[in-house]
């Protein structure tokens, strides 16, 4: 029978001895230390034969004794708001240097000395410590309610399954000491022994030892899942999770990798504040660990899903200095966790690279995959030598490879744009066949890297958008996106093009909330449905919207460029669209900001700077033509010439400074009877000029030359009175009088007459891979250019590129030919 120590305390004198004591013997009761406990206590012995004395505490006015271990030497605890919790998952902003800050309210009604550990010989007052209980199981993200979906049951898992990313780490038995099997589970527990063990802890109490500490924690994670959660909630596990944040410091490396496993298969939340105390041991212990622990450590942070960049930081700046002693099997561990660390220092990742290369014909092909994905991950790009190689090693082997693998490998190619024939032409045979059994996630990953290297590869495509109509319940929004930015971005319209095309439109609205946070998703939705030629009109108005306005803010330059390029669109090809449309003041911010970079890159290329001074010579002069962007929402800029009626070009850029034709050698006016004495070889009519040089000879010293005797070999010609004929003259004679003839009042007269031409010079990004199929923003401007009056006439990139190298006479009838011709 359990017998009841009530000790009386004396005001002004020390509680380590009581001053008077007495005993009552509750039959069958179990001992608790609250205070409704207490008195349900004290009843029962009331009703019992015997007399009972009871003798209460006496305490001074406020005097309270506080649970406080950080007033002790070498005391650890958790924050109060953690006390609380138990392991529900605390801020995980949390500082452990500032954990001893706070006071924690006595839970227990604890009476003894100060001078005492407040830790030993604590009762457990386990209905008192419900505080600590916590919520066993996490929510479980919904799935989709497929019953709405015409009545079917599919599984979600059925369209996205989830690849494993840690699959690599099965490739080599060196893996085994540098991560951790989350599917190895440790020797099973029962629920009797688990209850001993924490009965232990509420024995044995603070003055556990470390290496029980850690061994009661791996022993419990052998539970049964199913009882994770009543043992998560139990305060005997909440107080042993609190010894062993007392005793971090005392684990050595091994007793802590144990408690770190045991956290992993017990599914400690990853933002809990207690594993802040544990972050920060790992830091101060990593330059103690060597290569395979750290990465271990790493990966058991990986495992518990908890971002520690801290810790990564403090590794990597290890690694950097052994990086050359990395093994095949380190160096993709490494590559992996940098990955999911989702950062890296740029020449660090150049190091790995040429370890990447170096041990590049061992890796296995999953291993290439894991590589590749920790790289683009983290975003650093491989190098090209580097990616060909990789092409090479995965074109001879990608019916092998895994769909996972091959999606990774993919995802750095569309990071790099590297082009590698014979590994896209594999690409073109390997993948239509499997698309039906890849997760939805993984199609739009392909489809989106053919959109990047713009691969317009049809058996792809039309695998892809078979599929999408039965898949489209489970994309993200993400996923609706790149789907419809891929099929508009390559230009291309499959089979089933109004089935693929209403069902991710049905989808938009579906997750039109979905946008809220992610616009950019809605946009590129947009854009892409321009570009085929669809204009959800409903959708538009939301996205130009003052309200959707406001959820992209004022820094997203990039945008605002998408919805400039949206409502540009909706002006030309919706004239009966009666939506939100965007302010003038913001176009023009965005037309500037266009044109500006346009200057800087598309007016400083050779091949259009040389089409712009050809023209001007044929044509001229600049009045004739202009080099500006004719649609500023399409984001690139055309040569604009115009020409009247008979096919002659018209001077309508006004901006342009005249061209003057002046002799200021000697102030001869090149009037038509010296031209015909320059053509001639002599005059008709002996002009005043003629008769200064001398009254018996001739004006003209003539000289034999042959008729088919080029321009450029008359510059010595002279005249007799020693005006010489020099190139410049010719190149001013031969050029169109109209340059220097209409007045210029008569330019605003003429601006507007006439066929109005847009030039383009193009170039291979605006085509298909190996095509001569344009793209989706560039079949857009060309309809749209003709669309509002235009005539297009392109220079294609194999056309005027080879003509670059020829001769001037050949350039120049080459563009005769194109602006002419083309308005015929």
């Amino acid at each position: 029978m359990p017998t009841r120590i009530i000790c009386r305390r004396v005001a002004g004198r020390s509680c380590s001895v009581a001053a008077f004591c007495t005993t009552t013997k509750v039959p069958d009761k179990r001992l608790f230390f609250g205070k409704a406990e207490e008195d349900q206590s004290f009843k029962k012995a009331e009703k019992s034969s015997k007399p009972v004395v009871t003798l209460r505490l006496w305490r001074p006015s406020g005097y309270r004794v506080s649970f406080r271990p950080s007033a002790y030497t070498g005391a650890k605890c958790v924050p109060d708001e953690d006390a609380s919790r138990g392991l529900d998952g605390g801020s995980p902003e949390s500082d452990h240097t500032s954990i001893g800050a706070k006071q924690i309210q006595n839970a227990y009604s604890i009476t003894c000395s100060r001078r005492l550990s407040s830790t030993k010989n604590r009762p457990l007052g386990l209905e008192s410590s419900k505080r600590l209980s916590i919520q066993a199981n996490s929510a479980q993200p919904r799935k989709p309610d497929l019953a709405e979906d015409g009545g079917e049951a599919a599984d979600l898992e059925a369209h996205d399954p989830k690849e494993d990313p840690r699959a690599f780490q099965k490739q080599r038995n060196e893996y085994q000491v540098l991560s951790y099997d989350r599917h190895k589970l440790p020797q099973p527990l029962s629920e009797e022994e688990g209850s001993l063990i924490l009965q232990d802890v509420a024995v044995s109490k603070s003055s556990l030892k470390p290496h029980a500490i850690a061994g009661h924690f791996f022993r419990l994670s052998g539970l049964p899942v199913d009882q994770h959660g009543s043992l998560k909630s139990n305060p005997r596990f909440a107080i042993l999770c609190h010894y062993a944040v007392e005793s971090i410091r005392l684990f050595d490396l091994p007793e802590l990798l144990m408690v770190l496993k045991a956290f992993v298969h017990l599914a400690i939340p990853p933002n809990h504040s207690m594993l802040k105390v544990y972050e920060s041991e790992c830091c101060r212990r990593a330059w103690d660990m060597g290569l395979d622990r750290l990465l271990l450590v790493a990966d058991l942070w990986r495992c518990l899903g908890r971002s520690v960049p801290r810790y990564l930081e403090i590794a990597l700046s290890y690694v950097n200095l052994h990086w050359q002693e990395l093994t095949l099997p380190q160096l993709v561990q490494l590559i992996y966790i940098i990955g999911e660390g989702r950062r890296a220092p740029e020449d660090f990742m150049k190091k790995l690279d040429s370890l990447v290369l170096k041990h590049l014909n061992a890796l296995s092909l999953e291993e290439v995959g894991t590589v590749c994905l920790g790289f683009f991950k983290s975003s650093h790009g491989l190098s090209e030598h580097t990616m060909r190689k990789i092409g090479d090693k995965v074109s001879a082997q990608m019916a092998e490879m895994s769909d996972y693998a091959l999606v990774n490998v993919l995802k750095m190619y569309r990071y790099t744009h590297v082009d590698h024939l014979e590994f896209l032409k594999q690409l073109g045979t390997v993948v239509p066949p499997r698309i039906p059994a890849i997760g939805t996630q993984g199609v739009m990953h392909i489809t989106l890297a053919c959109s990047a290297l713009h691969y317009r590869n049809e058996r792809i495509l039309d695998a892809v958008a078979s599929s999408v109509p039965s898949r489209a319940a489970y994309c993200r929004s993400k996923d609706v996106a790149k789907f419809l930015w891929s099929f508009g971005c390559l230009n291309y319209e499959p089979p089933n093009v109004e089935e693929f095309y209403t069902c991710l439109e049905k989808q938009l609205r579906t997750k039109l909330h979905e946008f809220q946070k992610f616009p950019v998703h809605l946009l590129t939705s947009l854009l892409a449905l321009a570009f085929a030629k669809r204009f959800p009109k409903d959708l538009i108005d939301c996205a130009l919207s003052p309200k959707f306005l406001k959820l992209i803010g004022d820094g997203k330059l990039d945008l605002k460029k998408d919805l400039f390029t949206l409502d540009g669109t909706v002006e030309i090809e919706c004239p009966d669209y009666t939506g939100s449309r965007l302010a003038l003041q913001l176009k023009q911010e965005v037309t500037e900001v266009l044109w500006n970079s346009a200057k800087k890159d598309i007016c400083t290329k050779p091949e259009v700077k040389e089409a712009l001074s050809l023209l001007e010579d044929m044509l001229g002069g600049p009045r004739y033509i202009k080099h500006h962007m004719v649609l500023p929402h399409t984001r690139s800029a055309d040569l604009e010439l115009r020409l009247d009626p008979e096919r002659k070009p018209l001077p309508f850029h006004t901006e342009a400074a005249a061209v003057k034709l002046e002799l200021k050698e000697d102030g001869i006016s090149l009037t038509d009877d010296l031209m015909h004495q320059l053509l001639k070889g002599r005059s008709p009519n002996p002009s005043p000029v003629g008769s200064i040089g001398s009254k018996d000879g001739p004006c003209l010293q003539k000289r034999p030359v042959q008729e088919e005797e080029s321009l450029s070999t008359w510059d010595h010609f002279a005249f007799s009175d020693g005006v010489p004929l020099t190139g410049t003259i010719l190149k001013a004679l031969t050029k169109s009088k109209t340059s220097y003839e209409v007045p210029d009042s008569k330019l605003k007269e003429q601006h507007l007459e006439g066929t109005k031409l847009a030039i383009q010079v193009s170039n291979r990004n605006q085509y298909s891979y190996h095509s001569k199929h344009l793209l989706g923003l560039h079949h857009l401007k060309r309809r749209q250019l003709r669309q509002i009056g235009y005539t297009v006439v392109e220079l294609p990139f194999w056309e005027w590129f080879p003509l670059l190298r020829r001769s001037r006479s050949e350039k120049l009838s080459y563009l005769h030919h194109k602006i002419f011709d083309s308005v015929l």
